[in-house]
């Protein structure tokens, strides 16, 4: 396998409606990556719809993206956010429907009513952005609001009309909850009883509002162009209607309801869907299959699933590369799918996806068992030689250990791989062959190799996502993930046994984690006196310093791209880890980061002869002799060592503790004050480096200047003066590996 590496994007400022379901992606990546390999107007295959987004990306980039998108939802967030609706075109469009009335009032008034409160402050009547609730009570216990009259905002109690009212409601919402039941499954569908579970996550207010919404769209008369406008700020207010809104589940994936959750405002919700929808649509031409898109770039949406396309397809549209966010499990929002699709566009629309209904759990044997057989489809529509370029957002092992293992048993070769935090996709890259591939048995030795390798190239602890993918990069490239004669859960168990037991069954991995299981805390190597290695940040440091002496003036993504290519695969560094070292050591100025002038490697040197000695003054007023050993410095008393002094001006504290030969409890690493943030980020993400300088102090720059200035200094007062000015990480900054 050949390592790749990581091509980096940005995360959008405005991720998109419904972003809480669908993948993560950073924006750039899809396309890079394209056009790194094949010319403008070449025909790409998304073989799932599963993000909307990367088909946008696509095919802006000016490719013909084929998508399968057998869910109503995402299909129609791919249409919608191709037509790249303007701020204006859906004031308008919303203006419309604030318009129909209810009864003898505006809708809007009508809905608006439906959430009115009392200022705690002024008194006055006003409308709340959201409720809160508790799970199980039949009112909610506070409300959030912005009073336009006297400015009070923020969280409050429930008032006793807010109580009220949500009563009012509730008795009053079985005619509503049977009205969008039947949208679905009327009765006697033997889907009925799933849809009712699935409803149990509206409360009934925001039933009575979606009901009201749904009808009165239906009876708008509109041109159909300023419909779908509607109904795309109409599926936002399904999604702002739900219970699934709670700071503990940001990204719910299970349609249960959290001990405490958020009801939100539905008008106030279509309105902040204009902003969604306005600010993250692309215009690209958008055609339902099979009708034709141009050369130079669009979308052909194919309804349906990928086993449903034809040998047609494959002597029609020449396939080039297939492009896909790997679906993970996620019954919320497949749930939420098939009722949404009913309540917009009636049973039909919801018929095919009902399955979403249906199925109560997923796990990962499901997920291996979908996806192989969506890559064994996929393996008569890609020709022989053409890549694929898979991204598995969130990545947790068993969702890797599902992709990889459907794809080897489906004729995909993993071709390379690589592996950012465990908060960033996964990028994977597979190759499409013909050729018949005899598997082998799966074995330990090979494993248990391919992770000490990897911890060893790292140079400090692991994340346990790492090394599961390492051994299965392993196990990939064996041929040893799926054997013909094994069902996928008995391969997913097989594998992911294995891997465990090459773990915990080798003294020569060490566990840091306060948890007992495998995939808690960190992995490292112990350290025997044997060889060792430098740390993966220590290497990050040089290289992103020697960069900028090169560059002296560079923009952050330059500086990413060649910590990348020199970091491929599962060494990608964080963009915390990047980060660290560029504030240690650079200024930023109109975007663009300049080594510091004192940071230059000829200033440091100048200021390492500087400091050394001050060491000698300071050890001569205290009585100590000083001895030279390199960069170290040693105080002595007839004959016995002191204190010891390591001088870095750098952040490559490994390297002193490596060099080191004398007890801890007398060693002091003296460094600038720029590398104290940075050193204190490296002893708080590797246990390993900080066990094995428990017991050092750090001296700064700085203190040694203004000790050597102390007019009475006693070897007291020094180490008082040393103890007082410890070495903690930057205020604000995020251990994100």
């Amino acid at each position: 396998m050949k390592l790749l590496s990581y091509i980096p994007g940005t995360w959008p400022a405005n991720r998109g409606l419904l972003s809480r379901f669908l993948p993560a992606l950073e924006e750039g990546t899809v396309s890079a990556w394209l056009t790194s390999r094949l010319p403008a107007g070449s025909w790409v295959l998304d073989p799932f719809g599963f993000s909307p987004r990367l088909v946008l990306e696509a095919a802006r980039a000016g490719y013909r993206v084929l998508v399968t998108a057998n869910n109503p939802i995402t299909r129609f967030l791919v249409e919608v956010a191709a037509s790249a609706p303007t701020e204006a075109e859906l004031k308008a469009a919303l203006a419309d429907l604030a318009a129909a009335r209810k009864a003898d009032e505006r809708l809007e008034t009508h809905l608006q009513a439906l959430y009115l409160t009392p200022c705690g402050k002024c008194g006055k009547e006003i409308h709340a952005e959201a409720f809160l609730w508790r799970k199980g009570e039949d009112a909610p216990y506070a409300r959030i609001y912005t009073c336009p009259h006297c400015g009070d905002a923020g969280e409050h109690p429930a008032a006793p009309a807010d109580l009220e009212r949500a009563r009012g409601v509730a008795r009053t919402a079985g005619l509503h909850r049977s009205r969008v039941l039947e949208r679905v499954a009327p009765v006697g569908d033997p889907d009925r009883e799933y849809a009712e579970e699935a409803l149990q996550v509206y409360l009934p207010r925001a039933i009575y509002a979606l009901a009201t919404l749904i009808n009165r769209l239906d009876g708008l008369d509109v041109p159909p162009e300023r419909r779908r406008l509607l109904t795309a700020l109409v599926l936002a207010a399904c999604d702002a209607g739900s219970s699934l809104w709670s700071e503990d589940r940001p990204r719910p994936k299970q349609l249960t309801v959290s001990g405490q959750f958020r009801e939100n405002n539905l008008w106030r919700a279509l309105e902040l869907a204009i902003g969604e929808w306005a600010e993250t649509g692309s215009q690209v031409p958008c055609e339902a299959w099979p009708r034709k898109i141009p050369e130079g770039g669009g979308i052909c949406l194919y309804e349906g699933r990928l086993k449903e396309l034809s040998e047609q397809v494959r002597k029609e549209i020449p396939i080039q590369a297939v492009v896909a966010a790997i679906p993970r499990p996620n019954q919320a929002f497949w749930s939420l799918s098939a009722l949404w699709a009913g309540w917009l566009w009636g049973r039909a629309a919801a018929e095919p996806f009902k399955i979403g209904l249906r199925r109560r759990r997923y796990d990962w044997a499901w997920n291996a068992t979908a996806l192989s057989a969506a890559f064994h489809h996929l393996a008569d529509l890609l020709p022989a030689g053409k890549s694929m370029l898979g991204l598995l957002a969130e990545p947790e092992p068993s969702f890797v250990t599902s992709a990889l293992t459907a794809a080897a048993g489906s004729g995909f070769d993993l071709s390379g791989l690589a592996l950012r935090t465990l908060y960033d996709p996964l990028q994977i890259t597979w190759s499409h062959s013909d050729a018949p591939r005899p598997s082998v048995p799966r074995d330990l030795a090979p494993v248990r190799r391919a992770l000490s390798v990897h911890l060893a190239e790292r140079g400090e602890p692991a994340p346990y996502l790492h090394l599961h993918v390492a051994a299965l990069a392993e196990l990939a490239d064996s041929r040893a993930l799926k054997p013909a004669d094994e069902e996928a859960d008995e391969a997913l168990r097989r594998t992911n046994a294995l891997i465990e037991s090459a773990l915990g069954g080798d003294a020569r991995f060490l566990h840091f984690s306060t948890g007992e299981g495998t995939e808690t805390g960190l992995w490292g190597l112990h350290h025997d006196g044997g060889r060792e290695y430098e740390s993966l940040v220590d290497r990050v440091e040089m290289a992103t310093v020697n960069f900028l002496v090169r560059k002296p003036a560079s923009l952050y993504i330059e500086i990413e791209n060649e910590l990348y290519e020199n970091f491929p695969g599962l060494l990608t560094p964080s963009k915390a880890m990047i980060y660290q070292v560029l504030h240690s050591y650079a200024d930023r100025e109109r975007s663009l980061w300049t080594l510091r002038s004192e940071d230059h490697p000829a200033a440091r040197r100048e200021e390492l002869k500087q400091m050394a000695g001050l060491i000698e003054i300071v050890g001569a007023r205290l009585g100590y002799g000083t001895r030279r050993d390199g960069a170290t410095l040693i105080w002595v008393q007839e004959e016995r060592t002191e204190q010891v002094f390591h001088l870095v001006a750098s952040a490559l504290i490994g390297r002193a503790v490596l060099a080191n030969t004398h007890p801890a409890e007398k060693c002091v690493l003296v460094l600038p004050g720029g590398r104290a943030a940075l050193a204190a980020y490296k002893l708080k993400r590797d246990p390993s480096l900080a066990e094995r300088m428990r017991g050092w102090r750090m001296l700064k720059f700085r203190l040694l200047r203004t000790l050597s200035e102390i007019p009475v200094l006693t070897r007291q007062t020094f180490e008082e003066q040393l103890a007082s000015d410890p070495v903690k990480q930057a205020e604000g900054q995020l251990m994100m590996f």
